[in-house]
């Protein structure tokens, strides 16, 4: 069965495609040639996830997975949440990110951060199934470590000293907001094969 990834990144296909059933032949948006970045303006993960989602599937026909990712902290009300790609502004630059982050929690004694990733499926015209997973942790006073990307650095996991960005691709993957909202869609997608 063939479906699509609703993104434009290489990156993220690799990843996903790691943790799916094997036999999944899987299509980025940028083998479709008049495929456009859709404008994610909903206010929560699962808004902006179903957004690409429903363009995936109406522009192509096929069962469509796309996802949103925010790291949301306590003091800040939930903070970067939605905006977390963009929260220095445009263009998009992990590292103004983090550094706006790291001022606006310099003051904070809670540090207390999770990694959300919401992944929805859309399979038929009125329906869209989702699958999250939640990464809980603390946000460093100070970046470490230089694998990973976007927060990583400065993200570091409930239990653990080193922020992701020391983690290996393989120890990321085993414990990783996205790793386990894929790992509920390869539950689901293991049912229907």
């Amino acid at each position: 069965m063939k479906y699509l990834l609703a993104s434009f990144n290489p990156s993220k296909l690799k990843e996903i495609k790691a943790l799916l059933p094997e036999d999944l032949e899987i299509v980025l948006l940028c083998d479709i040639p008049e495929a456009m970045e859709p404008e994610e303006n909903g206010d929560t993960l699962e808004a902006n996830a179903k957004i690409k989602a429903e363009y995936g599937y109406q522009l192509t026909g096929l069962p469509t997975i796309s996802d949103d990712t925010g790291l949301l902290t306590e003091s800040l009300n939930g903070m970067p949440g939605v905006y977390s790609a963009r929260y220095a502004g445009e263009p998009q630059d992990a590292e103004r990110n983090m550094q706006k982050l790291l001022d606006a929690l310099q003051s904070q004694k809670n540090r207390k951060a999770e990694f959300r990733t919401v992944i929805a499926l859309q399979e038929t015209a009125d329906e869209v199934k989702y699958f999250t997973g939640v990464l809980k942790g603390n946000i460093a006073h100070q970046k470490q470590g230089t694998a990973g990307f976007g927060y990583d650095p400065i993200f570091i996991p409930e239990g653990d000293t080193r922020s992701l960005g020391e983690y290996t691709a393989f120890e990321k993957n085993e414990i990783s907001h996205r790793g386990k909202a894929l790992q509920s869609l390869a539950r689901y997608l293991k049912t229907k094969s």
